[in-house]
C-alpha cells in the first residue's frame, strides 16, 4: 500500500517561458489608473531577467508586456524579409486576372484595383496604430 501512495519526485523542466514573480513598483503619476509593474521572466533555457510592465492592473500589465513581445517578434520578421508585402500586393492584385480574365478589361476591374489598393492603406494604419497602442 505505501507503494501506491508514493510520489514521484518532480522535475522543475520548463518547455515555455515563465512569468515567474510580479512586483507593484509605483502608481503613475501622468496616467490615473495605470501602475508600474516588474515582472520576473524565466527563459527556457533556465535563465532569469527582470522586465517593465504598465498596466490598469498585474492582468493588463502582463497582457500588454506579451503583447509588445509579440509584436516586436513580428516587426523583426517583416523587416528582414519585405519580399511578403510585395509578393501579397502582387497576388491581391493579378488574383482577379488570372481567374477571370475578361475582368480585367471592364472598370470593375479599375474599382477593384482602387478598393484593394485602399484596403491595404486601411490595414497598414491599422497595424501602426496596433503597434504604437504598447507604447501610450
Amino acid at each position: 500500500m505505501k507503494k501506491f501512495f508514493k510520489r514521484k519526485p518532480r522535475k522543475w523542466k520548463y518547455d515555455r517561458r515563465r512569468a515567474m514573480k510580479c512586483v507593484l513598483l509605483e502608481k503613475s503619476k501622468n496616467h490615473d489608473g495605470y501602475c508600474k509593474y516588474e515582472v520576473t521572466i524565466g527563459e527556457k533555457d533556465g535563465t532569469v531577467h527582470k522586465q517593465p510592465a504598465y498596466g490598469t492592473d498585474m492582468q493588463d500589465a502582463l497582457s500588454r508586456l506579451i503583447n509588445t513581445e509579440r509584436t516586436v517578434k513580428i516587426e523583426k520578421k517583416m523587416e528582414r524579409n519585405p519580399l511578403i508585402f510585395f509578393l501579397v500586393w502582387m497576388a491581391l492584385m493579378a488574383g482577379p486576372v488570372l481567374w477571370h480574365g475578361e475582368l480585367a478589361y471592364t472598370p470593375w476591374f479599375i474599382l477593384y484595383m482602387f478598393g484593394t489598393f485602399t484596403a491595404m492603406f486601411l490595414f497598414a494604419g491599422w497595424w501602426q496604430s496596433y503597434l504604437e497602442k504598447g507604447k501610450k
